[in-house]
């Protein structure tokens, strides 16, 4: 029975499988052999490659066939064999997947474009024709035309479909090299009058940083699904041999950023290996949950339970300056890694003294396990005297505990959230774990709200309502700036009071984010990070997602003496508070590496 592959990828992320000639090579499968034909002669070899891969969590095993067209073969003298090939590639691989009781997983027949210029185009399109139709036979769920350099490849593979009913998949190779946008725009342009591919892909080539580049424009190019599979990274020499030295937890943040552009499926090409995959199908599809579907949060309809919201001015400190244009001050101090809090209320203490509004706590910032947030807030508000803004993120609870917690914040006096998604769990020592996602950032505003009109979301009463000043995120930054745009406009209208940025060092960044939710009118409070080194400069501009250092603070930051590095750092923080803050409610400053003085110093306090 044929999938609906097109649903399947509207419907949730897949996970494909990485590299099957890096693990041929790693099992001592030399370069001078025809990987395809191991099917017949060690299928075992191949059959525990697709075995790994299901452990990994794979969604889509893909065929040990890549180059497994009678034209390709024909130099090994195996092109009388062209069809048994494709038909123990399949078998292999649909065996893996069958005997997999935990989940669906789908095999995909990888056939490759056929680079031989002694053939003519007829010979081609019959050489893939024949192989498309062996893998059939042999079971796979579609195909996939891999690591197409030109248009000219990708014709010959559609031409190839006609007459065979099984969905099929065209992706391409982007050399980085010219202009990237014009090749991506050719390339994924439709054929008329051919058989249409299910999604489109993009593998091979680059690695995952340039593959984020080539998506960029991608997603601008067709409507259609995109399956994404980087190498890992580009292959260095070590000891006379070429190595990919991409780790796990490297291709995974950009998978992360993959999925923010709007790609519906990842995994791997050159280099990578079930350990890559272990860690996307860990840490990716929870997180994949929130960001492309995201529960909506119903409620209920009657609305008799229902009380009016308490005015943002009567609800905490920091309400009343919101809703009065009052200048708002804040600073960012993570919780401790350990229970004792000594040395965060110092610190909080002196924020007090020193005039600060509120203090922002994270909720387990970057998916590491540290003092509960609102453990902190409530311990920052009694023995410090400093109102806190607390975030409450999905990726740890169930919408039970979600709501036991924001009903248990409200008893502890917390009034004021930062309502966040959340970082996915990442590689380190709790690799185990796993992220919950039962809803977004936009769904814990609806969820928030509910209570503050004293209700659950299964409309029973809760009185009194709570009191909640909502916050919500946003990423002037975002790759995808429209998607952006269209959740922001989703979480004012699901009821947040106020939107903190990620860090600004770009104001001009910021005012395009501002104008284009100008019709809102809601307070906008802008990140602002005081660089510490160059070094510093260097992590944030390559490593922190949203975040972008522009080339001119980079120039400034390296030109700067090592001890005169800090200071340029604040000086630059100063002038983009300067720069934006006719425009905004105010600056959340954060206290890098917890040293508050800095915070002071670029406030000016």
């Amino acid at each position: 029975m044929t999938v609906n592959l097109s649903q399947i990828l509207q419907e949730r992320l897949l996970v494909f499988d990485g590299a099957m000639g890096t693990e041929l090579y790693a099992r001592h499968v030399f370069t001078n052999r025809s990987y395809d034909e191991v099917c017949l002669s060690s299928p075992k070899l191949v059959s525990s490659i697709h075995e790994d891969y299901v452990k990994a969590g794979a969604d889509v095993l893909t065929t040990n066939s890549f180059g497994a067209n009678a034209i390709s073969l024909k130099q090994y003298g195996l092109m009388d064999k062209a069809r048994q090939i494709n038909i123990a590639a399949a078998q292999l691989a649909r065996k893996a997947a069958d005997e997999c009781k935990e989940r669906k997983i789908l095999v995909a027949g990888s056939i490759g474009p056929i680079f031989t210029l002694t053939s003519n185009r007829d010979d081609r399109i019959q050489a893939l024709s024949n192989q498309a139709k062996a893998l059939l036979e042999g079971g796979v769920d579609f195909l996939i035309f891999e690591t197409l350099p030109n248009r000219e490849t990708a014709l010959e593979a559609s031409m190839a479909m006609k007459g065979i009913d099984l969905p099929f998949v065209l992706s391409f190779s982007i050399p980085e090299d010219g202009d990237i946008s014009s090749s991506v725009r050719q390339r994924l342009a439709p054929f008329e009058n051919l058989p249409q591919p299910v999604a489109l892909g993009l593998n091979c080539g680059t690695g995952p940083d340039s593959m984020l580049t080539v998506l960029e424009y991608a997603v601008k190019s067709t409507q259609l699904p995109l399956i994404v599979q980087p190498n890992a990274g580009v292959p260095r020499m070590q000891d006379g041999r070429q190595l990919y030295l991409c780790s796990p937890e490297y291709l995974f943040t950009y998978a992360q950023r993959y999925i923010n552009l709007g790609a519906r499926a990842i995994g791997g090409c050159c280099g990578t290996t079930p350990a890559h995959i272990a860690e996307l199908a860990r840490a990716l599809k929870p997180f994949a949950k929130a960001i492309l579907n995201a529960p909506v949060i119903q409620g209920t309809d009657d609305t008799s339970n229902m009380v009016p919201e308490k005015p943002l001015a009567e609800r905490s400190k920091l309400g009343y300056k919101l809703a009065n244009h009052q200048w708002i001050t804040t600073i960012e101090l993570t919780p401790p890694t350990t229970w004792q809090t000594d040395k965060l209320i110092e610190k909080a203490i002196l924020c007090r003294e020193h005039g600060i509004d509120t203090l922002n706590i994270p909720d387990g910032p970057r998916a590491s396990p540290r003092l509960s947030a609102l453990v902190t807030g409530m311990l920052v508000q009694q023995q410090a005297g400093i109102e806190t803004v607390v975030h409450i993120c999905g990726r740890d609870r169930n919408m039970i505990a979600l709501q036991s917690d924001m009903l248990g914040a409200a008893a502890c006096g917390l009034r004021n959230f930062l309502l966040i998604t959340g970082d996915p769990p990442k590689l380190g020592n709790y690799s185990f774990a796993s992220g919950v996602f039962d809803t977004d950032s936009i769904g814990l505003v609806k969820l928030q709200k509910h209570i503050n009109h004293g209700i659950d979301l299964g409309g029973q009463p809760i009185r009194p309502a709570t009191e909640a000043v909502v916050g919500v995120g946003a990423d002037p930054n975002a790759l995808d700036f429209d998607r952006e745009i269209s959740r922001m406009r989703e979480k004012v209208a699901a009821g947040a009071d106020y939107i903190t940025t990620q860090p600004v060092f770009a104001p001009e960044a910021l005012f395009r984010f501002m104008d284009a939710i100008s019709d809102l009118n809601i307070p906008v409070i802008a990140g602002i990070w005081p660089l510490v080194s160059y070094r510093n400069a260097e992590f944030m501009r390559n490593e922190v997602p949203g975040v972008v250092v522009p080339d001119s603070i980079m120039k400034r930051m390296a030109d700067a003496a090592n001890d005169e590095q800090l200071a340029t750092g604040i000086k630059i923080a100063q002038e983009a508070i300067e720069a934006v803050r006719a425009r905004v409610a105010g600056v959340q400053v954060s206290a890098p590496f917890g040293r508050v003085q800095v915070a002071f110093d670029v406030l000016q306090k």
